[in-house]
């Protein structure tokens, strides 16, 4: 799209009409004005008292605010920026604009916010044209079935809880227990596999929403690096930020995610975390009055996950958008309202537990607790029969951990955990991972040349094999 197509795309999309109203009151978050006559999520700009400079996040003069509600003569807006300066009788401008997001290759390897406003120094990207922030989803019926691997590089996640590309996945875990690492690793190394894959490769999309301002840096720079970065886009709205600015962040990672999908781009969209997105989303009803149910959360949070999540997933096209999405366990209560929600919406979910951290073991991932929905029908037989193994033994130790650490157990009383207990070396080590990953064949390789050792020389830990083919094996 050319430059007159997009500014004519601009123009028509413009409300010519002024619509103004005033600041009646303010309490907490949310502004109650006198008109203008405005939509439930149409944009407006509120002049500040005497005229003063203001701190709007697009980049202008004024507080950037969205219509979150209606009332008999009056509309609630919540701003994108901070209160200073209005005050009651600052006039409201209805901007007669949708929310939109500009979109493009040359977002590739950029860091930007909710607006497009790049974050990382360098000038603006040249965006090719404007989507909406909210599309609708796609059809189901047209949806085509899933049914290929995703590989992440990351052994115990190809090997026992194997995606799919265009899966929805919830990555659950408490604070501290390896979250964003995690999401480094699968932003280096997750791929598409199958002959047909684009020779373009997949892009990565990275929402960061709502984390510290000290891990956004941190992350790109020793978690994504630059090669991840390089065909990644990274949309960040920290802590501090409004809860309206957290939300548009979100929905702004999306309709990227979406473009490139539409483009026949395999996309990954990442977001961490999809907790906070909710956190902000019930700042915004609690403010535009909604009545709170469990611990606190409105019920357009519930209504809204669901909407968001089904954006992902397989397209017409060919595209897909892969959705791994962290969910920060409040008091690492896995039945918490929201990690409830998302077990129920998602297509799995990848459990980090505090406990396997604290030993040391990275990715702490809980497999016992971890579920891929999917993964029957993407692994072959040989892989799931692996797989079963594999979990049959974590099982049996985990269920007498308690007498084998008290000493209680008698070797040679139960064959089972004689056999379980000889390969909790070799799967614990098979199991951890440092920063390089792995072929989806050599995980499932190195998987089946542990479960085959005799029992005498199980106790070993697997070496990782080197120069195995690719592909599924």
């Amino acid at each position: 799209m050319n430059a007159l197509a997009l500014a004519r795309q601009t123009l028509q999309a413009t409300d010519l009409r002024q619509r103004v109203g005033r600041v009646m009151e303010m309490q907490g978050l949310a502004i109650d004005a006198q008109g203008p006559d405005a939509a439930v999520g149409e944009l407006c700009r509120i002049a500040l008292r005497d005229g003063s400079a203001g701190h709007g996040m697009d980049g202008t003069d004024g507080v950037l605010a969205e219509v979150v509600g209606l009332k008999p003569g009056r509309v609630t807006l919540m701003p994108y920026g901070p209160l200073d300066g209005i005050a009651a009788g600052c006039e409201v401008r209805a901007l007669g604009r949708e929310s939109l997001i500009g979109v493009g290759p040359a977002l590739l390897g950029r860091v930007i916010d909710g607006f497009g406003t790049p974050l990382d120094g360098q000038p603006a990207p040249a965006v090719t044209e404007r989507r909406p922030l909210k599309a609708t989803p796609i059809n189901p019926m047209q949806r085509p079935p899933i049914r290929r691997i995703l590989e992440t590089g990351i052994r115990s996640i190809d090997g026992l809880l194997t995606l799919g590309q265009g899966q929805r996945i919830g990555i659950f875990a408490g604070s501290g227990v390896g979250k964003s690492t995690l999401l480094g690793l699968l932003a280096r190394h997750t791929k598409a596999q199958g002959p047909d894959q684009d020779p373009r490769g997949s892009v990565n999309v990275i929402a960061l929403i709502g984390e510290r301002g000290r891990e956004v840096r941190e992350f790109i720079e020793n978690q994504l690096g630059p090669q991840g970065l390089a065909r990644s886009v990274v949309v960040v709205a920290t802590s501090d930020q409004p809860a309206l600015a957290r939300l548009r962040a979100a929905y702004a990672a999306l309709a990227i995610a979406e473009h490139f999908r539409d483009d026949g781009r395999n996309v990954v969209l990442t977001m961490d975390s999809i907790t906070r997105f909710a956190m902000a989303r019930r700042e915004v009803g609690l403010s535009a009055g909604e009545p709170p149910t469990a611990r606190g959360y409105t019920p357009s949070v519930f209504a809204e996950l669901p909407e968001l999540c089904e954006r992902c997933g397989t397209a017409p096209g060919g595209g897909s958008i892969t959705a791994l999405l962290t969910v920060l366990v409040e008091g690492d209560d896995f039945n918490e309202p929201v990690s409830d929600a998302l077990r129920a919406i998602l297509d799995g979910h990848v459990v980090l537990t505090r406990q396997l951290a604290h030993r040391g073991h990275y990715p702490a991932i809980d497999v016992l607790k971890s579920v891929s929905r999917l993964m029957p029908e993407l692994a072959n037989e040989q892989q799931r029969h692996l797989a079963a193994s594999a979990v049959q033994h974590l099982a049996v130790l985990e269920r007498n951990r308690q007498m084998i650490d008290i000493g209680a157990y008698e070797k040679g009383t139960n064959p089972e955990l004689d056999r379980a207990i000889a390969l909790e070396p070799g799967l614990m080590a098979w199991l951890r991972q440092d920063k390089g990953g792995v072929s989806h064949a050599e995980a499932i390789r190195g998987l089946h040349e542990l479960l085959a050792r005799p029992m005498a020389s199980a106790s070993q830990p697997a070496v990782p094999a080197q120069g195995l083919p690719k592909g599924r094996p």
